[in-house]
């Protein structure tokens, strides 16, 4: 069945519409203390050991490369016709894809933090985060989050 070109139009507009909310909540700042959205785990305990790093990319691909392939992708493909289409397509994409990945790596070469703590429950937890001036070995401290969004809090 062959869709009138108006409804592919506004077909073709939902999606894209999709991909860039999908490509913006990539970019979302996790919540903190200072932005509460929702439910977040939080543990406490006591700084042993603090060591300067720079912080590293993080390699995987993941939903923010996604999102800005799609958008780039469907963007390109909004670009002439036939063969400078599909080629528009491909470049829109793999741009779209870099700048995704770039926006979820943003802490790549910041000064960081490794912060060890040893926690109420008696385990050993190390931390990496962006570099906090006020946190110092002994520091009772929160920590926010689980896994690669956990922060250290004062």
């Amino acid at each position: 069945m062959q869709l009138p070109p108006r409804t592919e139009v506004a077909m073709l507009r939902a999606l894209i519409s999709l991909s860039l909310a999908l490509l913006l909540a990539a970019c979302e700042t996790p919540p903190t203390a200072g932005n509460p959205a929702g439910e977040a785990v939080v543990r406490f305990g006591q700084i042993t050991s603090i060591e300067a790093v720079t912080i590293e990319a993080n390699q995987r691909l993941g939903l923010g490369a996604v999102a800005g392939a799609v958008v780039g992708g469907l963007l390109g493909n909004q670009i002439g016709g036939g063969t400078g289409r599909d080629i528009a397509t491909v470049a829109g994409a793999v741009a779209g894809g870099f700048a995704g990945q770039q926006v979820q790596n943003r802490y790549a070469g910041q000064p960081g933090q490794r912060i060890t703590l040893q926690m109420d429950t008696g385990e050993m937890v190390s931390i990496t985060q962006p570099a906090d001036a006020n946190l110092r070995v002994g520091d009772r401290v929160r920590i926010d989050g689980a896994g690669e969004e956990a922060r250290v809090r004062r």
